[in-house]
């Protein structure tokens, strides 16, 4: 099965829209996902705790489970959770009640489940709605982790407290917990300091050099700085006035990864290395070598652009 594109388009804002719906107070804080299965990277949800959690979508994806036990779908929690599980922090598995949780789901436009979205930086993007099967559900999630990347969204969400590994589980970094060395870099990242995000990524590459998340964020973090609070729309309209503009196609190509289309990006730069020479053209080649590990080979939009790449240079 190809893995269906996550339209980065569909998002919307979720900033403040939980705090709309009634608070509740009559269950704990960060209660555990103990019912999908004992799940370390799953955590239930409720109106009280929502916004806490999806403040999280700065650090790291989340990836929010809305269901029922009326709906009958306990084989897609359960797969969600071993997901989630063998991800070892890449993302979080939030499930919300949503008979349980009747105002928050009000608020959110929540009319059936079982619904599964994905939530990066605040934006909220829906993956499916109703059954899917593992490899489906996997393949949208891989979409949404790949969004969280080009977004310099790379940290990774701590075990659920309480709740021990399951059997079989995939291990994070130091036991299934983060790793203490990206701490500070996910900290300056989730402030938007991306000088200083820069430059502990750095540090990171300079103990451990060629580590791919490491990269992976530094690149993301440079990225971001170089969108700065430019409107997109006006950085794509000025790479489609002027084609023979390497800035603006450089900016353009740059809007587009973080918009969720790396394969388009990397068109547009070897598109500009047909085109260009000299200079020029090793400017261009270095930002799409830059982009290729922001994504990371395991992208199949990688592998392809790289024999792209190499038939425009030779």
């Amino acid at each position: 099965m190809n893995a269906p594109s996550f339209d980065s388009s569909r998002a919307v804002d979720l900033s403040g829209l939980a705090a709309a719906a009634q608070q509740k107070a009559s269950a704990p804080a960060g209660a555990s996902g103990g019912a999908a299965g004992g799940a370390h990277y799953v955590v239930e949800a409720t109106e009280r705790t929502f916004e806490q959690l999806l403040a999280k979508s700065v650090q790291y994806p989340l990836v929010v489970e809305f269901y029922s036990p009326r709906a009958n779908a306990q084989q897609l929690s359960d797969d969600l959770a071993s997901l989630a599980n063998a991800a070892g922090g890449k993302y979080l598995l939030v499930r919300l009640d949503v008979d349980a949780n009747s105002q928050l789901a009000g608020a959110l436009g929540i009319q059936a489940v079982p619904m599964v979205v994905g939530v990066v930086g605040g934006q909220l993007a829906p993956l499916f709605q109703g059954t899917a099967d593992k490899a489906h559900a996997s393949a949208m999630i891989d979409e949404l982790i790949k969004v969280a990347v080009a977004n310099g969204i790379v940290g990774h969400a701590e075990p659920v407290a309480g709740q021990a590994p399951a059997a079989g589980d995939a291990q994070g970094e130091e036991e299934g917990g983060p790793d203490p060395r990206f701490a500070a870099a996910d900290a300056a990242m989730a402030e938007g300091e991306f000088d200083t995000a820069i430059a502990e990524f750095e540090k990171i590459l300079a103990a451990t050099p060629g580590d791919a998340d490491a990269i992976a964020g530094r690149n993301g973090a440079r990225l971001l700085k170089r969108l700065g609070d430019d409107d997109p729309r006006a950085i794509v309209a000025r790479a489609q006035a002027d084609p023979s503009d390497i800035d603006a196609q450089l900016g353009a190509a740059d809007v587009q990864l973080a918009g969720g289309d790396p394969a388009g990006a990397f068109a547009r730069l070897i598109e500009l290395v047909r085109t260009t020479s000299g200079d020029d053209r090793d400017r261009v080649r270095v930002r799409l070598l830059e982009l290729f590990d922001t994504v990371g080979n395991s992208d199949p939009s990688v592998p392809k652009a790289r024999r792209d790449l190499m038939t425009a240079l030779f």
